[in-house]
């Protein structure tokens, strides 16, 4: 058989293969994640949600303002595009580029991110008045980097993030991801233990609820914190829908972002189904 004949033959093979794959699952979507507060709109990979949900997560524990996470948010813009990038500047490594010789810790500690998040918020409450700070100032009050003016121009969408992961913009943050199956409800709720702490979440069949605890101002707040949380790491977990306040995110879905729902009840449901 003639080689030519060949090559169209594995063509056409490997064409029918993609089809039927995508005749099967669907097309395959551009993964990525957006927060639309008032007039900014951010958009984020879906490792750079990933950071960035952890950071919000990890000041809710903590019980820090919303302004500290997004000067850790911004600071993580600036210094690894919010990745958590094991190279840098002589011997920085991680999401804020850390420096193992500047005390930061141990390089393997500083590229686990919850070491490295908890260290910057170590160091940023720290700062006298970081609240009432111009974020640039705060951050670099914790950086002390070469470039001090730098974080300045991450403000405007890490406060959109902040706002949305923080649950003070509801059904503000977003992901459009490609499901990838079925995944663990109790997986689901120990990862959410381990960035907010106890949720005292519970667990049936393939659905995780959340009920939020708080002053009655700060409920709505809590719970969406947690269902935006929920989306920007669904992808990883294998989360199939989200829902709270009458209104549900589904992965197979997720193009259409947050849509009215029949969800009722003061819990985030978050489903691996």
């Amino acid at each position: 058989m003639p080689v030519r004949w060949i090559v169209v033959g594995a063509l056409v093979a490997a064409a029918s293969f993609v089809a039927l794959t995508m005749s099967d699952r669907g097309p395959l979507r551009a993964e990525s994640c957006s927060a639309t507060v008032g007039e900014t709109r951010t958009r984020v990979d879906l490792e750079q949600a990933r950071w960035a949900s952890l950071m919000s997560a990890m000041a809710v524990e903590r019980g820090l303002p919303p302004r500290a996470t997004t000067i850790a948010i911004a600071t993580a813009f600036q210094e690894s595009k919010v990745r958590n990038i094991d190279y840098g500047d002589r011997d920085s490594v991680g999401l804020f580029q850390q420096r193992p010789s500047q005390g930061w810790g141990s390089v393997e500690q500083i590229l686990d991110p919850v070491y490295a998040i908890g260290k910057f918020y170590d160091g940023l409450v720290q700062v006298p008045g970081y609240e009432d700070l111009e974020i640039t100032v705060a951050a670099q009050a914790v950086q002390r980097s070469g470039f001090p003016d730098a974080y300045a121009q991450h403000e405007d969408r890490s406060r959109a993030l902040a706002s949305a992961l923080r649950g003070f913009s509801p059904a503000a943050f977003s992901c459009s991801i490609d499901p990838t199956g079925p995944g663990d409800a109790a997986d689901v709720a120990a990862d959410l233990d381990a960035a907010f702490g106890p949720l005292a979440a519970t667990v049936a069949d393939d659905v995780v609820s959340v009920t939020p605890s708080g002053s009655p101002e700060l409920i709505s707040a809590a719970g969406w914190s947690v269902a935006h949380y929920a989306v920007a790491n669904a992808s990883r977990l294998r989360i199939g829908s989200v829902s709270f306040e009458g209104r549900t995110w589904s992965a197979r879905e997720s193009d259409a972002g947050w849509v009215a729902s029949t969800a009722t009840g003061p819990a985030v449901s978050i489903s691996t189904g």
